[in-house]
């Protein structure tokens, strides 16, 4: 009975790694359960004993890759949580562009695929599985800002810091995947991710000070006459 548990175990895990790979390269819809099955060597009978369903093993494989992305790249970048912010918050930046860059990370190519051919089947996940990021990133912002979660300005700010990491990356990475889309005449920094990090952190910490002082001054109705 353990070894059928511990096979069972090993074919869903196949399972799970083959779906996200070919998903991750041909999206939902143009993908077969045949050559999943094929590429994890187990029968099509196994998707629906452990899966039930294509779309389950969809959903769930996309959560396999995005947990192993995370177990990799932790959202705190391995900062201590007792570090100033300043530094957490370089921790945050180069995990998220770590994540990006690297080409085992088929989270990114399967959201890719379906955005590009929407399903509906990942958004739920998706939204549930990436807060865990967001909120994190949030939080520090609020810390910087000295101001409370839910401020327009920290939703701003942080808006901003994830479009700086996520931009030009993901271009990147689906230039080198894809044929047809333009080099960006950026593309040589961003092979320096350490780098590129340093530059949004330095970059989005002076911004958030900016605001921050400005905050602090008082205004034209404060001043005595």
């Amino acid at each position: 009975m353990r070894k059928q548990r511990s096979d069972g175990q090993e074919t869903r895990q196949n399972l799970l790694t083959a779906a996200g790979e070919i998903f991750a390269a041909k999206g939902f819809r143009e993908t077969t359960i045949a050559e999943i099955c094929r590429q994890a060597a187990a029968n099509t009978a196994a998707v629906s004993y452990h899966f039930g369903s294509k779309e389950a093993l969809y959903v769930e494989s996309w959560r396999h890759a995005f947990t192993k992305s995370l177990s990799i790249y932790p959202p705190d970048g391995g900062v201590p949580a007792e570090a100033p912010a300043e530094e957490r918050l370089h921790g945050r930046i180069l995990a998220i562009m770590r994540r990006i860059i690297d080409p085992q990370s088929h989270d990114f190519d399967i959201f890719h695929k379906e955005m590009a051919n929407p399903t509906g089947l990942l958004a739920t996940t998706m939204q549930e599985s990436v807060e865990q990021i967001f909120t994190g990133l949030t939080i520090l912002v609020c810390e910087l800002l000295d101001k409370v979660p839910g401020a327009d300005e920290v939703r701003l700010c942080a808006m901003s810091i994830r479009a700086q990491c996520f931009g030009p990356l993901l271009h990147a990475r689906r230039r080198k995947s894809a044929q047809g889309i333009p080099i960006c005449d950026l593309e040589p920094l961003l092979e320096n991710v350490e780098q590129l990090a340093d530059h949004v952190t330095r970059f989005s910490l002076a911004g958030v000070r900016a605001l921050r002082d400005r905050d602090s001054q008082p205004s034209d109705n404060e001043v005595d006459p």
